[in-house]
C-alpha cells in the first residue's frame, strides 16, 4: 500500500485508522419512519412524466455518439446533462453516472463500456442544473433545505437520480431491468440512499461514498462537505436527527443488488470510517476495492485506478 504520509492538511486524513478498525465499523441505528420517508419519496418520484429531450451536442468523441439532454424531475425542476450513445452496437444496458461536488464540466468518454447508454445528468443546483434558489457552491448546497427533511435538497438530487432512470426506461423501453448506476464521492452518497428504494437499478458502482454514518460525519475533521454542516451545527443547533434520514450506510444495508464499492484509507474531503461504514453496510457477496486514498494524487494512483477500470468493466458488461 501507498497510503500518503505527506500534506499539508493539519488533521489526519486517515482519521488515526487502520483496515481493521474501518472494516469493523458498525451500522447506525435507522431512525423511526426511515424507509417508508423514502419510499414514498420514490413513489412520488415514478408519477414524474420525465419528457426527455435530446439535442445534437458541440462535443465529439469516436466512441461516442453525444447529446445534450434535459428532463424533469420532482418538483418540475430541469435537469440538464449528456447522453452518450454507443456509435457501434445496439444499446442493450443503460447506466446513470453522478459526480462530486465539484460537478461536471464534460461527460467522460473513456468508459470500458459497449453498447450501453450512458446518462450524465448535472444534479439539481450544480453545474449545468445551476439555478439561483440553490448555491452552486458545495459548502452552500449541503445546507440548502436543511431546516426540513422534506425540503433538504439532498432528497431532491436523489430525485432527480431516480428519474435519469426513468429517462432511459421512456427513451430506451427495451433495456428496462438491465439500468445500472456509478457514483463517486456526492454521486456516490446519493448512489447509496436512492438504490435500495428503485427497483429498476439492477448493481451499482460507488466510489468514495460520502453522507455515510452521519454521527461520525458530524464530529470528524474534514475539508468537504461536511466541514460546512459541521459549522451549520454550532452555529444553529444539532442537525443529526434529520441527517439520520439521509444516512448513506443506513441505506446500503437495504441494497440487495451486486455492488463495486470503493473506499479509500486516506481522505481528507469525505472521513474514510464513512465511506467505510457505507461498504460494510452492503451484503458480504459485494466486491469492496480499497483505494489507498480519495480525493488526493497518491503513488500508485493511476496503477490502482487501472485495475479498478477493468473491474468496472467487466461489473457493467451488457448482460
Amino acid at each position: 500500500m501507498t497510503i500518503p504520509t505527506i500534506h499539508s492538511f493539519a488533521f489526519d486524513p486517515t482519521c488515526g485508522m487502520h483496515l481493521e478498525q474501518l472494516q469493523s465499523i458498525e451500522l447506525p441505528d435507522a431512525p423511526v419512519g426511515f424507509d417508508d420517508f423514502w419510499r414514498k419519496r420514490y413513489k412520488r418520484a415514478l408519477a414524474v412524466d420525465p419528457q426527455p429531450r435530446l439535442r445534437h451536442s458541440k462535443l465529439h468523441d469516436d466512441r461516442w455518439r453525444v447529446f445534450d439532454i434535459s428532463y424533469m424531475s420532482t418538483n418540475s425542476f430541469q435537469i440538464n446533462g449528456w447522453l452518450l450513445l454507443p456509435r457501434h452496437g445496439q444499446v442493450r444496458r443503460g447506466l446513470v453516472v453522478g459526480h462530486g461536488y465539484g460537478g461536471r464540466e464534460q461527460p467522460d468518454f473513456d468508459l470500458p463500456l459497449e453498447e450501453t447508454a450512458v446518462l450524465f445528468p448535472c444534479f439539481r443546483g450544480l453545474s449545468l442544473s445551476a439555478c439561483p434558489q440553490i448555491p452552486a457552491d458545495a459548502s452552500g448546497h449541503v445546507l440548502c433545505g436543511i431546516e426540513s427533511r422534506d425540503t433538504y435538497v439532498i432528497g431532491g438530487c436523489v430525485e432527480d437520480l431516480w428519474l435519469a432512470v426513468s429517462t432511459l426506461e421512456t427513451l430506451y423501453p427495451r433495456i428496462a431491468g438491465n439500468i445500472a448506476y456509478s457514483g463517486i464521492s456526492f454521486g456516490g452518497g446519493l448512489g447509496a440512499l436512492a438504490i435500495p428504494f428503485d427497483t429498476r437499478i439492477d448493481r451499482g458502482h460507488l466510489v468514495v461514498p460520502t453522507f455515510g454514518h452521519r454521527s461520525l460525519w458530524l464530529t470528524l475533521p474534514t475539508v468537504g462537505s461536511a466541514q460546512s454542516v459541521q459549522a451549520y451545527q454550532q452555529e444553529h443547533g444539532s442537525v443529526f436527527e434529520l441527517l439520520r434520514f439521509f444516512d448513506a450506510a443506513i441505506a446500503a444495508s437495504r441494497i440487495k443488488v451486486p455492488m463495486l464499492i470503493a473506499p479509500a484509507l486516506f481522505d481528507p474531503a469525505v472521513a474514510p470510517p464513512c465511506q467505510f461504514a457505507v461498504a460494510n453496510a452492503t451484503q458480504k457477496f459485494n466486491e469492496i476495492f480499497i483505494l489507498d486514498a480519495g480525493h488526493f494524487e497518491y503513488d500508485g494512483m493511476n496503477e490502482q485506478n487501472a485495475i479498478l477500470r477493468d473491474k468496472v468493466g467487466h461489473f457493467f458488461k451488457v448482460p
